[in-house]
């Protein structure tokens, strides 16, 4: 059963962690922007037990989707604390990039992501400026490619280009499509189809978000 807005919300301070995550997950869907004190102060209990990691990511996506600009400072500050659970992080450079531009195409949030040098804060922020589709400025994704070949061989960070390609679908320019080329011909079919899309200026078929 689908839950309504006012269902979703009291199932944030239920006391099972499965239960708020649930309501996380359709507040997430929902989007609206009424809901997103009440999410917050939900991420805010919820953080202090290392245990819920799960349902932390989706009250982070979830204020992704509600909140404003005015919670960025509560992310990033999120965002700079060590965690066992680092799918987390990649919920925080979503919701950072998602929250945190002055204008729809502004690179800085997903820059700051980068710059953590933490890599699933800035795959979650890559995944987001992809998904929102934005149009970088010429140094921003120098920025986000350099970012994304200096691990290119690296198979602890195997799919790491994943996102950069799926995102230059909307760039352009020589350096774009000689890193898109790179991509096309990698034996990692997930990198590979997404740039051959990205060539042919498609975005092509996300993988599914959690």
């Amino acid at each position: 059963m689908t839950l309504a807005r006012d269902e979703a919300l009291a199932l944030l301070t239920d006391s099972l962690s499965a239960r708020r995550r649930r309501g996380a997950k359709r507040l997430r869907a929902l989007a609206d922007p009424t809901t997103a004190a009440q999410v917050r102060a939900a991420l805010e209990r919820e953080v202090l037990d290392k245990r819920t990691w799960e349902t932390q990511y989706q009250l982070i996506m979830a204020l992704g989707t509600t909140g404003s600009r005015e919670d960025v400072e509560l992310l990033k500050t999120l965002a700079l604390q060590p965690r066992s659970a680092t799918m987390v992080n990649a919920a925080l450079g979503d919701a950072i990039v998602r929250l945190g531009r002055d204008v729809d195409n502004d690179p800085t949030p997903a820059m700051w992501c980068l710059q953590q040098d933490v890599e699933l804060l800035a795959d979650g922020a890559l995944r987001a400026v992809a998904m929102l589709r934005l149009n970088f400025h010429d140094t921003a994704v120098d920025a986000v490619i350099d970012y994304a070949e200096a691990s290119f061989h690296d198979l602890n960070h195997k799919f790491l280009a994943y996102w950069p390609a799926v995102a230059a679908a909307g760039w352009s320019g020589p350096r774009v499509r000689a890193f898109l080329t790179r991509c096309s011909q990698d034996g990692r079919q997930i990198i590979a189809e997404a740039a051959t899309d990205a060539l042919n200026g498609r975005y092509g078929n996300y993988v599914s978000v959690l």
